[in-house]
């Protein structure tokens, strides 16, 4: 029964991802039967190791903005040396246990990161739609896009191609609302299929995908591709893009692996195992020259939706990618160029949570900026740079949330009427939880001249509670209040409540000491000694 389910689950996966397979290398300008070796290592070799048992590997529209970069900068000869290193790399870090840390990375982040990655894979593609080159990177694919709507609309044959790619789309969309025939036949092997044969009946004026075949493609990295790469003037562009590959496929694989737990009652997946299959899978594919890998969720969800028990489903999956890489060559030949890049727009479009960013803007804030500033680095640079913007304002986000500090007047005069800030207990600026006050102006402390009737328990020593965390994120506001403090009274500072003081504000605060024990400001100081 077991192996039945498998056998089953294996099918519907192949159907999914043979067009994927062809629309990814054909976006990412390699062959097309590039794709396809990359997706029958993903099942054979990496569908064999341990990790997660039910998700699946092949190339992924994640990475077809980077790889479409590095080929074209570096020549797809150099792709094998990159996708080897990057290999390499994910199986070090697997080796050194830190699988488990991509987990740390900031959701925000890999959200930001993939729709940013959707954003620029939507406006290449739109050229492809309508059989036209793209300009080139994504500030400039965008930039061209209303020429391109002009030139669309004077060419018939970029009308007819328009129809295709759309129809395709249409058909992505609709179909899986026909749910019993869904799960039989899946959306983008119905699409591909139907735009096929539609071009090949009316016989259309539309692109078709260029076939070279599996032996031809498949092209090792040599020395020359080496020394191209490790070329003083080229070499810190090379480390990006393998930092890029490494960093992108490996969080997208163990997100997947998360996501498909999920999925099913099955074992839980090793983390660490997991990185080192994908790094052991994207070394072959590298060694290869094929294009890199990495879990894709689409048909992962497809392989356990589809019933799949055990890793038999997406390792016989990549058998029927084999066997049909090298008996049916010729039938990617006939398959319209627009109806693949209609697959990928649809797909990109899946990239960019738009479900998700209401209720993300309404509940975190900040991490829905942190999401919108990748996308949009991204979009106007390039991916590492996006990405690495990305991680520096989420490391800033969580220093910021997390420096919270304010000040309690523990001992002193009542506070006058209103004045939340003022007696035993009150905070001055922060509240309780380091949120900041509603009260406008100087905070009023219980001090002569401050809105309080002077007396004798004014005379008395103000004892000022610092509480939290005082880093230099902080340090503006927190001498603001301190400043605020009566003049003419002595201050006692207790530093005791401090979680955390770093040099920059024991700096500051033991410089604001000094200048109130001169003449006309008194002051006093209490454990911890506040001397950086």
């Amino acid at each position: 029964m077991r192996a039945r389910a498998d056998f089953t689950a294996s099918l519907v996966v192949f159907l999914v991802a043979v067009p994927l397979c062809v629309g990814v290398a054909v976006a990412s300008g390699v062959p097309a039967e590039l794709g396809l070796v990359t997706g029958i290592v993903g099942g054979l070799l990496t569908g064999l190791l341990p990790g997660s048992s039910l998700q699946v590997s092949g190339p992924a529209a994640g990475l077809t903005v980077l790889v479409y970069e590095a080929v074209q900068e570096y020549g797809l000869g150099a792709l094998g040396a990159l996708v080897l290193c990057a290999g390499v790399l994910q199986l070090v870090m697997g080796a050194l246990r830190l699988g488990r840390w991509f987990r740390a990375i900031s959701v925000a982040v890999v959200q930001g990161m993939l729709a940013g990655i959707g954003l620029v894979l939507i406006a290449g593609q739109l050229y492809a739609l309508t059989d036209a080159k793209a300009p080139g990177n994504g500030p400039a694919n965008i930039a061209g896009l209303p020429m391109l709507a002009v030139d669309t609309l004077a060419s018939d044959p970029a009308l007819s191609a328009l129809a295709v790619g759309a129809g395709t789309i249409a058909l992505l969309v609709l179909w899986p609302k026909w749910q019993r025939a869904a799960r039989v036949l899946p959306a983008p092997l119905v699409a591909v299929a139907l735009a096929t044969a539609v071009v090949s009946a009316l016989d259309l004026p539309v692109a078709r995908v260029e076939v070279a075949g599996l032996l031809d493609v498949v092209q090792p990295p040599g020395g020359a591709d080496f020394a191209r790469l490790a070329d003083p003037g080229a070499l810190a562009g090379v480390l990006g893009t393998v930092l890029a590959f490494t960093l992108i496929a490996s969080a997208e694989s163990l997100f997947s692996a998360a996501a498909v737990d999920r999925l099913h009652d099955g074992p839980r997946t090793d983390y660490d195992k997991e990185l080192m299959a994908q790094g052991a899978g994207n070394t072959v594919c590298g060694l290869l020259g094929a294009l890199p890998m990495t879990a894709v969720i689409v048909r992962s969800a497809t392989n356990v939706h589809a019933g799949a028990r055990t890793k038999a489903s997406r390792v016989l999956h990549g058998v029927w990618l084999l066997v049909f890489a090298a008996a049916f060559p010729a039938a990617l030949g006939v398959v319209p160029i627009a109806t693949l890049a209609g697959v990928l727009i649809h797909a990109g479009g899946k990239l960019i949570p738009v479900k998700q960013w209401p209720p993300l803007w309404r509940e975190h804030r900040g991490e829905a900026v942190v999401l919108a500033a990748t996308a949009v680095a991204i979009v106007a640079t390039n991916m590492f740079e996006g990405v690495l913007l990305g991680l520096l304002m989420a490391v800033a986000k969580s220093a910021w949330e997390t420096s919270h500090v304010h000040l309690e007047i523990v001992e002193g005069s009542e506070p006058a009427a209103g004045d939340g800030g003022a007696g035993r207990g009150g905070t001055n600026g922060d509240d309780a939880a380091g949120r900041p006050s509603t009260g406008k102006g100087k905070p009023r402390i219980g001090a002569p001249g401050h809105g309080t009737p002077a007396g004798p328990s004014s005379r008395r020593p103000l004892l000022v509670r610092a509480v939290g965390n005082a880093t230099f994120l902080r340090l503006p506001k927190l001498l603001d209040q301190l400043e605020a403090l009566p003049e003419d009274r002595e201050i006692e500072l207790d530093l005791s409540g401090l979680r955390h003081l770093d040099h920059a504000c024991a700096a500051a605060l033991g410089s604001w000491a000094e200048q109130r024990r001169g003449p006309d400001g008194p002051t006093r100081q209490k454990a911890p000694s506040i001397t950086p």
